[in-house]
């Protein structure tokens, strides 16, 4: 994949920035870098932990729809949540539940499974509520594209609410884009056209969760301070890969310390079995340990087992569940690694070396892995991508089944929507999609993309952004213990990243079961010899220092603690 380095540059007096911050001049620097322009910004960032988060009020139709649930609940009737199967859709539908169960709802629920029901609603979940005797449906993470299925609902006299987070379906008319809505009692999505959601980037979980503080505060019914639905809403946010800015950043920094001692006997038990007991938590302890083992089984048999992991009320059942889908996790690594080796052939094939979008279908992979396929397909070669597998329609019928990956120049849902025609079903948003159509459509769906496509080279090269060149001799264990206060890091708040040139690499080796780690001695000549690490193909980088021992590379600094030793690394990122 290309790569394109560049530095970032933001006017500013950083000495200045920084003594009216209370910070140093660099992270003063690495700050203007994240769009940070005012005193006010710089305090909401550096103290995001006393941040309020705004309540779920303000969202369009929040107030209607505590107002219908709340009678629902009281005259009795039977309510069922319907989620989805992955991070999201899991943590939402136990937020929900567990709100409804505290208000005295009537409630049960229903995980839509990955291969037999695909993604969201169906006719025949909402046939199965109808035959229940289910009067209200609520959705959580999932219903804002459902437009055929909450008809159906409705003319079976069913009520149906809800909550979603995704982008709202719509068309285009005179060149104005026309929300296309569904026939629900009430609809709560920040996305939706005159929401006054001041912050926009939450996840299905946050919407849940906002939407049950307000019915709970609606009937006059406190919440116990130990609740967990603040660290399971943070939790979500990570894994559903959200921007960790604004609202998000407050949460997830303020959920990953409740998350060390939460409540929930579940996540005590999957932290213990990924041995995470004593670790402070951050989202990389989420986002790669812990929130792939809730997804792992919603992939490979089914999302029920993750939440009854989260409703597991004693220590035996929680600790089953834990291991489970541990398990299941590691099952699921083996057939992603399969995935991706066949996926990334077909990718440098010359039949795709001119596809600026790919296309690429997997017939023998197992559906579930799709989306993981797609995404490392695309840091591979840093092309929007679509990975397809066999897979079945609600009907029965063989058909192609798969999720999409992106770039941030590429806005996925909106270059779907200009194709529609061709899918069964799709839905999603600008990074990220899923979608279903007929086998004998594939060929014509990637052609179409990319007879549409105007992505340039540049747009197609891995753009690496760069804080600032710095010597390596500046690296020191207080810069590192500084850098903190820029976390939690993560999407759209990356850890600041520097770079170097002219730096000689000596002493290497390749480490690690899968020889995934390459440990050397990095030396730029500023009379510091530093250890670095490098995660990733290192036997490539071995291979290139032999020809190229001087090199540039992009770095972070890192503390490496070790039998009560502290000493600083570097961790290499890239190399040219």
């Amino acid at each position: 994949m290309k790569e394109k380095w560049f530095v970032t540059t933001k006017s500013g007096d950083y000495r200045e920035l920084g003594a009216r911050w209370g910070v140093s001049p660099m992270i003063a620097r690495i700050m203007r870098n994240r769009g940070i322009d005012s005193d006010v910004d710089a305090a909401a960032f550096l103290h995001s932990e006393k941040a309020q988060l705004t309540d779920g009020i303000v969202m369009k139709d929040c107030e209607k729809l505590v107002e219908i649930l709340a009678g629902k609940i009281k005259s009795g009737v039977k309510i069922r949540v319907i989620g989805d199967y992955d991070i999201d859709g899991v943590c939402s539908t136990y937020i929900l539940m567990k709100g409804i169960r505290m208000a005295g709802g009537t409630v049960d629920h229903v995980i839509p499974h990955r291969v037999k029901d695909g993604y969201g609603l169906n006719d025949k979940l909402i046939r199965d509520a109808k035959d229940a005797g289910i009067d209200t449906i609520i959705t959580c993470d999932n219903g804002i594209a459902a437009i055929n299925e909450i008809e159906l609902a409705v003319e079976l006299g069913m009520t149906v609410l809800v909550t979603d987070h995704h982008q709202v379906p719509f068309y285009e008319e005179n060149g104005e884009k026309i929300e296309k809505l569904v026939r629900a009692e009430a609809i709560v999505d920040p996305h939706r056209a005159g929401d006054e959601t001041p912050y926009k980037e939450i996840c299905g979980a946050v919407v849940a969760w906002k939407v049950v503080l307000d019915l709970l505060d609606t009937m006059g019914i406190p919440v116990p301070a130990d609740n967990d639905f603040y660290e399971i809403a943070a939790f979500a946010t990570i894994g559903d890969v959200m921007p960790l800015t604004g609202e998000n950043r407050t949460l997830v920094k303020n959920g990953l310390k409740r998350l060390e001692n939460t409540t929930n006997i579940g996540m005590q038990a999957l932290i213990g079995i990924n041995e995470l007991t004593e670790n402070t938590l951050s989202p990389y302890h989420v986002g790669f340990i812990l929130g792939p083992c809730l997804n792992a089984t919603g992939r490979l048999d089914s999302a029920e087992n993750a939440l009854q992991l989260l409703l597991a009320q004693d220590e035996s059942s929680a600790h089953s569940y834990a291991v489970m889908l541990k398990e299941m996790n590691e099952s699921r690594k083996n057939l992603t690694e399969q995935g991706v080796i066949a996926a990334m052939d077909e990718a440098c094939s010359p039949e795709r070396e001119n596809d600026r979008v790919l296309v690429i279908l997997l017939p023998d992979a197992h559906e579930s892995i799709a989306g993981i396929v797609a995404g490392k397909v695309r840091e591979r070669t840093g092309k929007p991508t679509f990975i397809l597998t066999m897979g079945k329609t609600s009907e029965g019928e063989t058909c192609a089944k798969g999720s999409g990956r992106s770039i941030d120049e590429y806005n996925m849902y909106e270059e779907m929507t200009k194709v529609s025609d061709i899918f069964i079903k799709f839905g999603g948003h600008a990074m990220a999609a899923g979608l279903s159509l007929e086998l004998d459509r594939v060929d014509e769906f990637r052609k179409r993309l990319n007879e549409n496509c105007t992505l340039t080279e540049d747009e197609l090269a891995a753009k690496i952004k760069i804080d600032m060149v710095m010597p390596l001799k500046y690296a020191t264990i207080g810069f590192a213990e500084e850098l903190k206060l820029l976390e939690p890091c993560g999407t759209s708040n990356e850890r600041a990243l520097f770079a170097e040139k002219n730096v000689s690499i000596t002493g290497g080796r390749v480490l690690g079961k899968n020889r995934n780690v390459y440990k050397c001695t990095a030396d730029d000549g500023s009379g510091v010899k530093m250890d670095a690490v490098y995660f990733g193909d290192a036997e490539g980088l071995e291979n290139y220092i032999l020809d190229h021992p001087v090199i540039s590379i992009t770095y972070s600094p890192d503390i490496n603690e070790f039998r009560g030793s502290r000493n600083i690394q570097i961790i290499i990122k890239n190399y040219q």
